[in-house]
């Protein structure tokens, strides 16, 4: 291309174009020239609006990546950042963030970038050199446990996605501070900033996201299992457990099931994506790169393709996605997969019954300690249980059996620990904290 700058200017564009992106980080991502963070990559497709993989592991799965500019941009309007402000950085990746957050701090400010990978740390101080950005400090460790010698900060930022808020992360914050994290919602991801209030962390914005998960230690029970090499399908899964012959079944005979439910793939991708994961501890998600098993999914970018479903040993079924007005169908395979069918159909219509919720009018709570409760049914910071059984790393429903202002049955005493739950939200226990999802502004609705 004859001129890079050229294709930076559209990318910049094509992201503010999606909306919410304000004139500072969008002069972060004028400023930072990316394809210098991406060697041997042509500018062409460095300026693409897409996430571009720069590692992976020897199974074939992602482990390291630039991420798409436009979820980078708007965790970057999520964060809030000011001249002079101190920010831990988890997930250094290729040193591009990192950059965009230096440009953000200004010459007053400090950026520090975490990761456990030392070839990555490497690569990402030669990028940032190369670059100009002298001014980061790129450290090798296990970014769950921050960088103490950088702290306080006033901002915390994680670029990979995290089972869990670590107590570190919450010890180097300074007063008044902000922390955004892809954090896992029982599967799913969904960029959320927090912010301390009354005793507890609590959501200013959440967006819909999907990122690689942290390594090591620290790492979360969800599973990513490639499946066939070819086409680079691959199941993910909340926890690990039993899910028989995937591919024998997707390889069999399908029966074919009307929704009745007319909903698009972006709806379906959030709203639905999120209420399945929340309530359905069977869930799953296929990908693939190249077509062959999930010709009928939904498109998840140039190339790859999604479906979520319901797996088990014996059966499998999917909810594929089509554009309007044509409703999604839903499509059984294996001996079971009539029944998980009839599963599936009955959370998408409980989500439909109940105002679809999505991820816009999410409200995330966090809650320190996990939660388990006492003879009194205290979960801590006042959130109180249900009357019903404890959960592990589970997530729960309302003690009727209904979600806060959402409506829907959800399963109880599943092989995850679920059961029922406090009348505040849906809960999911981690190690270190209580996280509470509930929807506000559906309250109420039956």
């Amino acid at each position: 291309m004859a001129d890079w700058r050229v294709a930076r200017e559209e990318m910049v564009a094509r992201v503010r174009g999606r909306g919410g992106i304000g004139e500072e980080v969008a002069g972060a991502l004028r400023a930072v020239p990316r394809h210098l963070f991406l060697p041997g990559v042509p500018p062409e497709t460095a300026y693409r609006d897409e996430a571009i993989v720069t590692r992976r592991d020897a199974e074939g799965r992602p482990v390291s990546s630039s991420s798409q500019p436009t979820i980078m941009a708007v965790m970057l309007e999520q964060l809030g950042m000011e001249p002079g402000h101190r920010v831990l950085e988890v997930g250094a990746g290729t040193g591009y963030n990192a950059a965009l957050l230096a440009y953000l701090a200004g010459p007053g400010g400090r950026v520090t970038s975490v990761d456990i990978d030392p070839d990555l740390v490497g690569r990402a101080r030669g990028h940032l050199a190369e670059a100009g950005f002298t001014g980061v400090e790129v450290v090798c460790g296990d970014g769950a446990e921050g960088f103490a010698p950088g702290a306080p900060y006033d901002r915390v930022i994680a670029t990979v996605g995290v089972w869990d808020l670590f107590p570190a992360w919450l010890e180097q914050l300074a007063p008044g501070g902000r922390i955004v994290a892809p954090v896992d919602l029982n599967g799913v991801q969904r960029s959320v900033a927090l912010e301390r209030a009354d005793g507890r962390w609590t959501s200013r914005s959440a967006v819909a996201c999907g990122f690689m998960r942290l390594r090591g230690p620290f790492a979360g029970p969800e599973v990513l299992r490639p499946l066939d090499p070819e086409s680079e399908l691959m199941i993910s899964l909340p926890r690990a457990r039993k899910t028989g012959d995937v591919l024998a079944a997707l390889g069999g005979p399908a029966a074919e099931l009307p929704s009745g439910v007319d909903a698009g793939p972006a709806a379906l991708a959030d709203g639905f994506g999120l209420w399945l994961a929340a309530h359905e501890p069977r869930w799953c998600l296929l990908s693939e790169s190249r077509p062959r098993w999930l010709t009928a999914g939904a498109a998840g970018g140039p190339g790859f393709t999604m479906v979520m479903g319901i797996v088990e040993d014996g059966g499998l079924c999917l909810l594929h996605p089509r554009e309007a007005p044509a409703p999604p169908v839903v499509r059984a395979f294996g001996s079971g997969g009539a029944v998980l069918a009839a599963d599936l159909l009955a959370h998408l219509r409980a989500w439909d019954a109940a105002g679809r919720p999505s991820t816009p009018g999410l409200r995330v709570d966090v809650h320190p300690g996990n939660g388990h409760p006492g003879s009194d049914g205290n979960l801590g910071d006042g959130v109180q249980a249900g009357n019903g059984m404890q959960a592990g790393d589970g997530v729960l429903s309302g003690g009727d059996g209904r979600p806060p202002g959402v409506g829907a049955r959800s399963r109880a005493g599943d092989d995850d620990g679920s059961g029922t739950a406090p009348g505040d939200g849906l809960v999911i226990r981690k190690r270190h904290t209580t996280f509470v999802l509930s929807w506000p502004a559906a309250r109420g609705r039956t």
